[in-house]
């Protein structure tokens, strides 16, 4: 990324430093915020802190074309938090993107798998290697703890009491909550510590034997590594659906509802820090129920 302007690099300090957003979160947040400082510059020969509701509008104007409602809402969600951010240190009085709105995005449920293809997926890996333990203990940790992959991708061996069955995660704005694990994950998760170390038995640059979960030369696996070993897993077992490390939480938690566990419940287990989302899980029982319904009933 170009240098930035002066501003923008005292916002970049707070979301780091203040905030703890994660470098993908602030990343993000540049980006945006970059494409909107030029937008004033050129376009409307205004600096940041001369922004208007009318400019800010005008800028949203030009991305129609280009960018889906939810690319333009998060635009905006960028812009609102960097004003607030000026707004707080007194160099605005007032935010001139508070009363812009946000486009109207369309209503999408999770993307939830049945459970016998969460079921092939889990058994897909080859026990005889380690990375194949490694990837079973990922699988089983992301459906039966409904782990973030940022979450699972951040923990260390010492989060793991593998005798209480609990991990403990990091998840959004450093809070912390424990998690407990299900015998499936305990049980893969042994199998894959036990050969663990082979991934550190060669020194390579950038290993971390403190990471619970270890790449090919013993250092932290990422999101994006993850990702790729799931779509290799849902390949094998020719699966007609895309299936991201998100859908096997969405199906964690929605067939944690779909067998009774209470909503109040999944939202701690989830670490949602708002009812709200949650509630987007029951619609998702509510219209399986609806299936099911319209299938078996006489006068559906």
């Amino acid at each position: 990324m170009s240098t930035l302007s002066p501003l923008l690099e005292k916002f970049r300090a707070h979301l780091e430093e203040e905030k703890d957003a994660s470098p993908h979160t602030v990343r993000n947040y540049l980006i945006d915020l970059v494409d909107y400082e030029r937008y004033l510059v050129e376009r409307m020969k205004l600096s940041l802190l001369a922004g208007t509701h009318a400019a800010i509008r005008g800028y949203l104007g030009t991305l129609s074309v280009d960018h889906a409602p939810a690319s333009r809402a998060r635009r905006l969600a960028s812009i609102k938090s960097f004003y607030k951010y000026l707004v707080r240190q007194k160099l605005l009085p007032a935010s001139p993107a508070k009363l812009v709105k946000s486009p109207k995005l369309p209503k999408t449920l999770p993307k939830v798998l049945p459970v016998e293809e969460v079921f092939a997926i889990l058994d897909a890996p080859d026990l005889d290697t380690v990375l194949g333990l490694r990837d079973k203990a990922i699988l089983e940790m992301l459906y039966g703890g409904g782990l973030r992959i940022s979450e699972l991708c951040g923990l260390d061996l010492l989060g793991v009491d593998r005798g209480s069955r609990i991990v403990r995660v990091m998840g959004k704005g450093s809070k912390e909550r424990l998690i407990p694990l299900n015998a499936g994950s305990i049980r893969a998760l042994e199998a894959y510590l036990a050969r663990r170390g082979e991934l550190l038995a060669t020194v390579h640059a950038g290993q971390d034997p403190d990471a619970l979960f270890l790449n090919f030369r013993g250092g932290r696996l990422t999101p994006r590594s993850i990702a790729r070993h799931l779509d290799a897993y849902v390949l094998q077992c020719a699966l007609a659906r895309k299936v991201s490390p998100h859908a096997m939480r969405h199906s964690f938690a929605t067939h944690l509802l779909g067998g009774g566990a209470d909503i109040r419940s999944i939202q701690e287990l989830l670490g949602h820090a708002s009812l709200s989302t949650t509630q987007k899980y029951t619609h998702v029982t509510f219209e399986q129920l609806q299936e099911v319904y319209d299938a078996a009933h006489p006068r559906a």
